[in-house]
């Protein structure tokens, strides 16, 4: 159980020193992997010394991305293959999620009419709104027969509610 002192000292270390510290999971494209998924992020997270409103905003935001890979890149075959590398450096927490399913074009998909959206009572479908607004950088690249990524990337504070009693 690290203190909060320590964990601040930790992740100083971290920035001052440019350190890289990376993980990686992976997955098959199965909607109960999602929680595997989400406990992944949180636990690296929250080693590293990451505030936790910030861990919950980086986890909805991987969980997202994943869903929308497994509904829409594999089309819910659940034998696809999705890898999660993790990477802090510096003041950045970066995720990289990788899928070897069907590409799509991210700016194609138009910004949602919130106040629309709730009239009629939608559900799903915000799924690159919620990353783009929970992150500071959202990111797609596409090579068409060989693989998608989605780079996710959040500035990192030290929060007091991290520290495990």
């Amino acid at each position: 159980m690290k203190s909060l002192i320590q964990k601040k000292k930790q992740l100083r270390n971290f920035q001052k020193n440019k350190i890289v510290k990376t993980n990686e999971l992976k997955v098959k494209s199965k909607t109960e992997n999602l929680s595997i998924i989400r406990d992944f992020v949180s636990s690296y997270a929250a080693d590293a010394g990451i505030a936790s409103d910030i861990i919950e905003n980086i986890i909805l935001a991987v969980d997202e991305a994943c869903t929308n890979i497994i509904k829409h890149a594999y089309h819910s075959v659940p034998d696809g293959e999705i890898i999660i590398k993790l990477k802090l450096s510096g003041k950045k927490f970066i995720v990289t999620i990788k899928d070897y399913g069907n590409s799509f074009s991210p700016e194609k998909i138009p910004e949602p009419d919130l106040q629309k959206y709730y009239r009629q009572k939608k559900v799903g479908g915000l799924g690159m709104y919620l990353m783009k607004t929970l992150m500071d950088d959202v990111k797609y690249h596409s090579v068409p027969g060989k693989y998608n990524e989605v780079l996710l990337s959040k500035s990192i504070k030290i929060g007091k509610s991290n520290v495990r009693q």
